[in-house]
C-alpha cells in the first residue's frame, strides 16, 4: 500500500537478517573509507506539497534559456505539441519490448511505421527497430561489416567524421580486436586519394564516412561504394536524419549501411537524451543487422496485422550467433521519431530543412562581411552548418554571447567556430548575434 515510501529500520533490519548481516556498516565494508560521502545528504526537511512547489519554481527560475546556434550532432528544431501529448499516453509510456504480438499490436505498428519511413528516407531497402544513438549505431555498424566480410580485420574511417563517434568507433574496435585506419582529410574534405591503396592491402571490412560531415562540409562520394565493393569492403554511411530530407540519400551513393542520430525528427535537446540511433541496409545483409524487424501480415480473420519478424538477440538465438545486445528498441524515442515524421510528412521535412540551410547561408556572408570573420574551408558546400575563424579573441565573443542570451556555436579549433542554424532561429536572432561582433 505504501510501496514507494522509504524503508522502516525494521524492514532494513529484517532484510539484513536475511542476507546474513547486522548492519548497513557491515553490508558496505568492502567499499573503502574515503570514498564514501562522511557528511549528511543534502535534502531539505520535510515540505507541504504547496512548499514542495514554490521550491521546484525557485530552482527552475535559475534556468537559463539561451537562443542555440550550437549544433555538432544535436540541434534546435521545433517540435509540434501533439508528440509529447501522445508519447505520454499510458499504453505507449510503459510500452517496452513487445515479445507478445497477441498484446502488443500498438507498439509493433508503429515500429513497423517508424522502420518504413526511415528506409524510404535513407533510400535502403531495410530498418530495425532504432539503436541508443547515433553513436553506438556506427559502431554497431563497424562490427556488422566485420562480421559480413570474412578475413577483415580493420575498417577505414574518414578524419572528417564526428569526434564523439569516433571515440565510440575505438572503444568497441579495441574490444572486437579490430584496427582503425584513418583516411586523411584535406581542406575539411575526405581525402579519398589514398582510398584504393589501403583497400589492396586487404582485410578491411568497411569504410566509414560521415555526410554532411563534422565540419558542416557536404562531401561527394561519386565512385566510393565501386571501389569499396571491388575489394569486398562495404561503404557505411553516416548522417544527421533530417539532413537526407534534401541530400542524396545513402542509398543513392551505394552505400551498404547507413547510420546515425535521429534526434534531428523532433527529438528535444534534452540536456544530451534521450535520443535514437538509426540503421538501415539492403536486404542482402538484413540477417546480419543488430535489432529486430517488425514485419506485417494477416491474422486468421484476414485482419492486418504486425509481428517481430527477424530478432538477432542473444535471448532468441545461440550467443555465439547473435548479433548485439545494444538493441534494445528505443521505443518511446521510435514513437517520437515516428509521429514526427508522420505529422510533417516529405514536403515538411524538406521545408524544415531549407529553412535552415537558408539561415545558416545568410549568418555565414553575414558574419564575414563583418570583416572579423572568414572561412575555416574554402567553399560553400554546407547545409545547415559550418565553420570560420574569427580574427579575435573567441573565447571573449562567445562570453559575450552568452552573458546576452545567445549559445554562439561551438569552438572546435583555436579560433574556429562551429555554428548551425535551424528553422527555430529567425533573422532577427541572427542580427542579435551578429550586433555583438566587435
Amino acid at each position: 500500500m505504501f510501496k514507494y515510501f522509504p524503508h522502516t529500520p525494521d524492514d532494513i533490519q529484517r532484510m539484513l537478517k536475511v542476507i546474513g548481516v547486522n548492519s548497513l556498516d557491515e553490508l558496505n565494508a568492502d567499499i573503502p573509507k574515503d570514498i564514501r560521502l562522511q557528511n549528511d545528504y543534502n535534502l531539505p526537511s520535510a515540505k507541504s506539497e504547496i512548499e514542495i512547489r514554490r521550491y521546484f519554481e525557485q530552482v527552475g527560475a535559475e534556468n537559463q534559456q539561451k537562443i542555440c546556434f550550437a549544433g555538432a550532432g544535436v540541434y534546435d528544431h521545433y517540435v509540434p505539441s501533439v508528440i509529447p501529448q501522445i508519447t505520454s499516453r499510458s499504453e505507449y509510456l510503459t510500452s517496452y519490448t513487445p515479445y507478445q504480438a497477441e498484446i502488443s499490436q500498438g507498439t509493433l505498428h508503429y515500429i513497423f511505421e517508424y522502420q518504413t519511413m526511415m528506409a524510404r528516407l535513407t533510400g535502403m531497402q531495410v530498418s530495425n527497430a532504432s539503436m541508443y544513438d547515433g553513436s553506438t549505431a556506427t559502431a554497431e555498424a563497424m562490427m556488422m561489416a566485420s562480421a559480413i566480410v570474412r578475413k577483415s580485420s580493420r575498417v577505414l574511417v574518414s578524419e572528417t567524421i564526428d569526434p564523439k563517434v569516433l571515440k565510440v568507433l575505438k572503444t568497441y574496435a579495441h574490444f572486437r580486436d579490430i584496427g582503425i585506419d584513418m583516411i586523411p582529410q584535406k581542406n575539411g574534405k575526405t581525402d579519398f586519394s589514398t582510398l584504393s591503396e589501403k583497400l589492396a592491402q586487404g582485410g578491411v571490412a568497411g569504410v566509414i564516412v560521415q555526410q554532411p560531415n563534422y565540419y558542416g562540409i557536404i562531401e561527394d562520394f561519386s565512385g566510393i561504394a565501386d571501389k569499396c565493393h571491388e575489394q569486398k569492403a562495404l561503404f557505411i554511411i553516416n548522417s544527421i536524419a533530417a539532413n537526407l530530407s534534401l541530400l542524396k540519400t545513402p542509398g543513392e551513393w551505394g552505400a551498404d549501411i547507413a547510420v546515425g542520430e535521429a534526434q534531428s525528427l523532433g527529438i528535444p535537446m534534452a540536456w544530451g537524451g534521450p535520443y535514437l540511433g538509426y540503421m538501415c541496409t539492403i536486404e542482402k545483409y538484413m540477417r546480419k543487422m543488430p535489432g529486430r524487424i517488425v514485419g506485417q501480415t494477416v491474422d486468421e480473420d484476414g485482419q492486418r496485422s504486425f509481428v517481430l519478424t527477424l530478432q538477432a538477440r542473444e535471448q532468441h538465438i545461440r550467443r555465439e550467433k547473435a548479433t548485439s545486445n545494444i538493441c534494445s528498441n528505443q521505443g518511446l524515442m521510435t514513437l517520437w521519431v515516428t509521429l514526427y515524421l508522420s505529422l510533417m510528412g516529405k514536403q515538411g521535412m524538406q521545408e524544415v530543412t531549407q529553412r535552415g540551410c537558408d539561415g545558416a547561408h545568410f549568418l555565414h556572408d553575414a558574419l564575414l562581411k563583418t570583416g572579423r570573420f572568414h572561412d575555416a574551408f574554402p567553399g560553400k558546400e554546407f547545409l545547415n552548418e559550418f565553420c570560420v575563424k574569427y580574427d579575435g579573441n573567441l573565447d571573449a565573443l562567445q562570453k559575450l554571447w552568452l552573458d546576452n542570451g545567445i549559445f554562439g556555436g561551438v569552438k572546435i579549433a583555436e579560433n574556429t567556430l562551429m555554428l548551425a542554424v535551424t528553422e527555430q532561429r529567425t533573422k532577427k536572432e541572427m542580427e542579435t548575434l551578429l550586433s555583438f561582433v566587435q
